[in-house]
């Protein structure tokens, strides 16, 4: 079984087209100088004292914000990215979801959603 760092290292490696073009935006903190991370492991405790990762697409430590380029496979795992949702909001981070068209095809509208959020 792969380590969380190496299973981040292949969704770093395997990104989709939208995931690459909102990189491009948000890498090298060239929206409002906040720093994005890709693929960055956020670990949470259960109940039972085991640890849990959840890997979002986007991480800003600065601005406590989470976001997800969703692609069609999250139509079939809408009650995991919920129970997802819920255990990031009780970290106290926001969560902003695209879908992959919305990025790939109204950028400005995406960046200035992520801008609002930050501020």
């Amino acid at each position: 079984m792969p380590s969380i760092i190496e299973l981040c290292r292949e969704l770093r490696q395997r990104e989709t087209a939208a995931e690459k073009a909102l990189w491009y935006h948000l890498r090298n903190r060239k929206l409002f100088e906040h720093k994005f991370l890709r693929q960055y492991p956020i670990c949470v405790e259960s109940g039972f004292g085991k640890r849990l990762y959840y890997i979002p697409d986007f991480y800003c430590h600065k601005g406590k914000l989470v976001i997800e380029a969703d692609g069609p496979i999250h139509d079939f795992k809408k009650e995991y990215d919920k129970n997802r949702e819920d255990v990031l909001i009780s970290l106290g981070l926001k969560i902003l979801r695209f879908d992959n068209s919305g990025i790939l095809n109204n950028m400005p509208a995406v960046l200035e959603k992520i801008r609002e959020s930050l501020s």
